[in-house]
C-alpha cells in the first residue's frame, strides 16, 4: 500500500468516525508528521505538489480544531487527493464533487475503499473464509445473507480502549498496551506446547503466553509492532498476559484489540476472532449499500445517525457515547417500523371498508341495567360510554379492554352484544377455552334472565341454544359453540348462525372454523386476548362485514407495552373492583412453615371452602413440569390430605380431561385443585378462597397476581400463600410487592421493569416483527417512534409520496413474517 492509498483510507476512516481524531493511534497530526515527507516524494506533477505543499500537512494541526473547522480541513485534503487520483487517470479537468456531511449535521458515512458489488441478499458464502459449512453454523444464528450478518449485532462489548505502558500495567484489570515483540518462540506452557513473547515499550517489558497456540510464534516476527489486550495476572511475582487478543500494528483498523470489541452470539464451530473478523469484511464491503430508509426529517429532529454510520457504530464502536448512539437509531427503527405496521392495520380495519353505524337504544341498555342486582362501577360506566361512542360510528370499533379479574368485564361485553341484536346484527364472543366459553355463556344468560320477563328453552345452566322473550322487540336467542359438541348439533347450530336464527353465539376457536358461517355478523368480542394470535383476531373479523371488535383481557399490561403490542387498538381500562370486593390477603411464608399453610387449607376446606395449589414452575420442560405436579397431587393425597377430595391439572392432559376437572372443581366435587400454571386464566370458581403457590420466587409479578385472582370473588375473604424454594435477595423483594401491592397494574409495570416483555407474551407476540435491540420497558423510545409514526401517518397515510418509497419497502420486509401490515 502506497503513502498516498494509506492517507486516503486513514482520512476516509476519520470521517467514518466523525471527526474525533481516533482513527489512528497517537492522534492523525502525529501520523501526518511522519508521512508527509514520503508523500511529497512521491508527487511529480509541480501543479500538485504546489496544491500538497498549500496544505502544510507536515506542520497539520488537526488535533486543535473543532469540528466544524475539521470538516473544513478534511474537504481539502480530500478534494487534493481526488485531483492526484485524477490526474494519474488523465482526467483533470473538473473537480469532483467532495465528501459532505448529511444536511442533518448528523454524520454520514465516507465511502469505503473496497466496496463489494454483490447485493446485500447474497448468501454470506460471498465473504471471504465463510466456506458452506460455516455458513450452515451461521444459519442456526438465522444468519444466511449479507444483510443478515449487518443486523448480526453484539450482545455486548469487552473494553479493551484503556491503553497504557508496560510500567503501569495492573493486575487484575483489563488494559491494551502497544509494543514491540522482542523475542517469540513455541514454548512447553503445561505439557502442552504453546507460544512465548517478550513485547515491550520504552517503560518496560512484559511476557505474554499463549496456550495450545504454537503457530502464533511463526506470526510475531521480532520488531514487528503488537497490540495486546486482556486481563494483567501474575506469575511467579511478575506480570504477564494470558492468552490475550492481539493484533500486528499496521495501517489497518483495530478489530480485536485497543477498542470496544463487539462480543457476539456463537454457536459451536463459530469462534469469537473469526466472527469478528468477518461481521469487519461485510460492515468495511457492504455497508454501503445500506438504503437509509427513514425521512430525513426525522433524523434530524430525533437527532439520529445515519443507517450506516449507526451499522458500523454498532458493530465497531469508537467509544461507549457512539454504541449507545448505534443502538438508539437501530432501536429506534424497529419500534418505529412497529408503530407503523399497526396503525396502517388499524387504518386498513376502520377504513378499508366501511363498518356498520349501530344505533343506540337507550331504552335496552337502561331496562337490562335496572334489572341487575348491583349498579356499575364509575369505571364500568365510563368505558361503556367510550365503546358505545365507538359503536356509533360507521367505521369498526378496534378496541381493547383491560380489567382485573372481577371487575365487571362481562357486564359490558353483554351490553354491547345486546346493542349489535338490537341493530340486527349478530355478536360472537370467543373464549380461549370450553370451560370459560362455557362460563362467560352462563353469566350473560344470567344477566339476560334478570332482564328478560320469560325465558323459554332450556333450563339455566344447560342445554345450547336459549331463548329470551320480552327484553327487545323480538325474540332474542344465545348460543353456545365448543369443539365437544356432537356432530349433530354442531350442524344444527351451524345452520341456524347461517339462517340468521341465533343473535348471539358464545364459543372458542369452533367459531373461527370454516364450516362456522354466519348471516350478518356485528361485533365480535375476543377474551383473553393474549391466548389468541392476530391471524385469529382477523379470521374471526373476516367472518362478518368489517364487524366492530372488542377485546378483552384480565391480564394488566403496562401502558408502554399495551401501545406496542395492541397499537391497532384503542385502550380502555377498568381500573376499579365493585363495592364490597376485598382485597385478597398475601402472606409469603418459609419453606418451613408449609406445614402450618396445610392446616390452614384444611381449615378453610372444612369451613365449606375450596384451595387451589400451584406447583413450581419448570421453564425446561412442561413434561417434567406435569410430573411434577403428579408426584406432588400423589403425596398430597396420600400423606397430606388424604380425607379431602383432591383434582390434578397440568398442560399435558388432553383437553377434555382439563375441561372435565375444571367442571368438578367449580360444582363443588373437588376440595383442592392441585395445578401448574395452567390454571392462571380465567376460571370462576366463587367458593375457592385460598391460593398456595409453591415455588412462588419462579412466576413474574403479573402472574402471581393473575393466581391472586382466582380466590375470593365472592364477599368471603381470600388468601394467598406465597412459599418460595430459594429466597434470593431479589425474590425477596418482589415477593414483599406482592403482600403490599393489590393493582395490577403498578405491578405489570414492576414486573415489566424487572423481568422484560416475555414475562406477558412468551418471546414474541404472534404476528409482531421481532425485536434485536429495542426494549417495550424503554418508554421515553416507545413514544418518541409511536409519535413519530403518528405525525408520518398523518400527512401520508399510505406512504405514496417519492421520498417514502425506502420506508415502505422496509415496512413490507420488516412484517412480512407477521400479519400483512397494507
Amino acid at each position: 500500500m502506497t503513502g498516498i492509498d494509506s492517507l486516503r483510507n486513514v482520512l476516509e476512516l476519520e470521517c467514518q468516525k466523525g471527526y474525533t481524531d481516533k482513527a489512528v493511534i497517537g492522534g492523525l497530526d502525529k501520523y501526518l508528521h511522519k508521512q508527509a515527507g514520503q508523500i511529497r516524494q512521491s508527487i511529480n506533477n509541480p501543479q500538485l505538489l504546489s496544491g500538497f505543499d498549500e496544505l502544510n500537512l507536515a506542520n497539520s494541526n488537526y488535533g486543535s480544531y473543532g469540528v466544524d473547522e475539521r470538516k473544513r480541513w478534511m474537504t481539502n485534503v480530500l478534494g487534493w487527493l481526488d485531483k492526484l487520483e485524477r490526474a494519474k487517470e488523465g482526467t483533470l479537468t473538473s473537480p469532483l464533487p467532495s465528501r459532505e456531511r448529511n444536511k442533518t449535521g448528523v454524520m454520514a458515512l465516507a465511502e469505503p475503499r473496497q466496496k463489494r458489488r454483490e447485493g446485500l441478499d447474497s448468501p454470506i458464502t460471498a465473504i471471504k473464509g465463510i466456506a458452506l459449512s460455516v455458513a450452515n453454523k451461521f444459519a442456526k444464528l438465522n444468519v444466511r445473507t449479507v444483510h443478515e450478518l449487518l443486523y448480526f449485532f453484539p450482545r455486548r462489548y469487552v473494553d479493551y480502549s484503556r491503553r497504557k505502558p508496560v510500567s503501569e500495567l495492573i493486575e487484575g484489570e483489563e488494559q491494551t498496551i502497544i509494543g514491540t515483540i522482542w523475542q517469540a518462540r513455541v514454548a512447553t506452557l503445561g505439557n502442552r506446547k504453546g507460544t512465548e513473547a517478550i513485547v515491550g515499550d520504552k517503560t518496560g517489558n512484559i511476557r505474554v503466553v499463549w496456550f495450545n497456540q504454537p503457530y502464533l510464534a511463526k506470526i510475531f516476527r521480532t520488531n514487528a509492532r503488537v497490540v495486546i489486550s486482556g486481563t494483567v495476572g501474575l506469575f511467579k511475582g511478575h506480570k504477564v498476559f494470558e492468552s490475550p487478543e492481539w493484533e500486528l500494528l499496521e495501517d489497518k483498523e483495530l478489530i480485536h484489540t485497543g477498542r470496544l470489541v463487539p462480543v457476539y452470539p456463537l454457536t459451536q464451530g463459530l469462534y469469537p476472532r473469526q466472527v469478528r473478523k468477518w461481521t469487519k469484511e461485510a460492515v468495511d464491503g457492504y455497508v454501503w449499500q445500506v438504503g437509509d430508509f427513514l425521512p430525513s426529517e426525522i433524523k434530524a429532529r430525533c437527532q439520529l445517525l445515519d443507517l450506516p454510520a449507526a451499522i458500523t457504530q454498532i458493530h465497531y464502536p469508537d467509544d461507549l457515547t457512539m454504541a449507545e448512539r448505534a443502538r438508539g437509531r437501530l432501536s429506534f427503527d424497529e419500534l418505529f417500523l412497529l408503530q407503523l405496521g399497526v396503525l396502517a392495520r388499524k387504518r386498513d380495519w376502520q377504513e378499508g371498508q366501511p363498518g356498520n353505524a349501530f344505533h343506540i337504544d337507550q331504552e335496552v341498555i337502561s331496562r337490562f341495567l335496572n334489572c341487575l342486582p348491583f349498579t356499575l362501577t364509575r369505571a364500568q360506566e365510563r368505558v361503556l360510554q367510550e365503546i358505545l361512542t365507538d359503536l356509533k360510528q360507521a367505521k369498526a370499533m378496534s378496541r381493547l379492554l383491560q380489567g382485573e379479574v372481577g371487575s365487571g368485564k362481562t357486564v359490558i361485553a353483554t351490553l354491547a352484544l345486546l346493542i349489535a341484536a338490537a341493530n340486527g346484527y349478530q355478536g360472537a364472543l370467543m373464549a380461549p377455552t370450553e370451560v370459560l366459553a362455557e362460563q362467560h355463556y352462563t353469566n350473560i344468560c344470567g344477566y339476560l334472565s334478570q332482564a328478560s320477563t320469560q325465558e323459554s328453552g332450556s333450563e339455566p345452566g344447560e342445554g345450547t341454544i336459549r331463548c329470551y322473550t320480552g327484553f327487545l322487540s323480538r325474540p332474542l336467542t344465545i348460543a353456545l359453540l365448543t369443539g365437544s359438541l356432537s356432530s349433530n348439533e354442531k350442524e344444527r347450530l351451524h345452520y341456524k348462525i347461517g339462517q340468521g336464527e341465533v343473535d348471539i353465539i358464545v364459543g372458542t376457536h369452533a367459531l373461527i372454523q370454516k364450516e362456522v358461517e354466519f348471516n350478518k355478523l356485528g361485533l365480535a368480542v375476543i377474551d383473553e386476548q393474549h391466548r389468541f394470535g392476530v391471524l385469529q383476531r382477523s379470521a374471526l373479523r373476516q367472518k362478518g362485514f368489517n364487524p366492530h371488535v372488542l377485546v378483552m383481557t384480565a391480564t394488566p399490561i403496562p401502558r408502554t407495552m399495551a401501545l406496542t403490542l395492541y397499537g391497532d387498538l384503542d385502550i380502555s381500562v377498568i381500573d376499579e373492583l365493585p363495592p364490597g370486593r376485598q382485597v385478597v390477603k398475601t402472606k409469603c411464608l418459609k419453606p418451613q412453615d408449609r406445614g402450618k399453610a396445610y392446616s390452614f387449607l384444611q381449615r378453610q376446606v372444612s369451613n365449606g371452602r375450596q384451595a387451589f395449589i400451584i406447583c413450581p414452575l419448570v421453564e425446561e420442560s412442561e413434561i417434567l413440569e406435569a410430573k411434577a405436579a403428579t408426584t406432588e397431587y400423589e403425596r398430597l393425597s396420600r400423606e397430606v390430605f388424604p380425607n379431602l377430595k383432591l383434582g390434578l391439572l397440568h398442560g399435558q392432559m388432553p383437553g377434555t380431561e382439563k375441561e372435565e376437572v375444571m367442571r368438578r372443581f367449580r360444582a363443588g366435587e373437588l376440595d383442592i385443585l392441585v395445578s401448574t400454571s395452567v390454571v392462571e386464566v380465567g376460571i370462576d370458581v366463587p367458593r375457592a378462597s385460598v391460593m398456595m403457590v409453591e415455588g412462588a420466587e419462579r412466576f413474574g409479578l403479573s402472574q402471581l397476581h393473575q393466581f391472586r385472582g382466582r380466590v375470593g370473588r365472592d364477599k368471603e375473604q381470600g388468601y394467598c400463600l406465597l412459599i418460595p424454594e430459594k429466597l434470593s435477595l431479589e425474590a425477596r423483594e418482589r415477593l414483599r410487592l406482592m403482600e403490599k401491592v393489590h393493582d395490577g397494574f403498578a405491578l405489570a409495570e414492576k414486573d415489566l421493569e424487572l423481568r422484560g416483555p416475555g414475562e406477558f407474551f412468551g418471546t414474541h407476540q404472534s404476528g409482531l416483527p421481532d425485536l434485536k435491540l429495542a426494549k417495550l420497558s424503554d418508554l421515553r423510545s416507545l413514544e418518541l417512534a409511536r409519535q413519530e409514526a403518528m405525525t408520518l401517518f398523518q400527512s401520508d397515510p399510505n406512504l405514496k409520496k417519492a421520498e417514502h418509497q425506502p420506508l415502505r419497502q422496509q415496512l413490507s420486509r420488516a412484517w412480512s413474517r407477521g400479519a400483512e401490515w397494507s
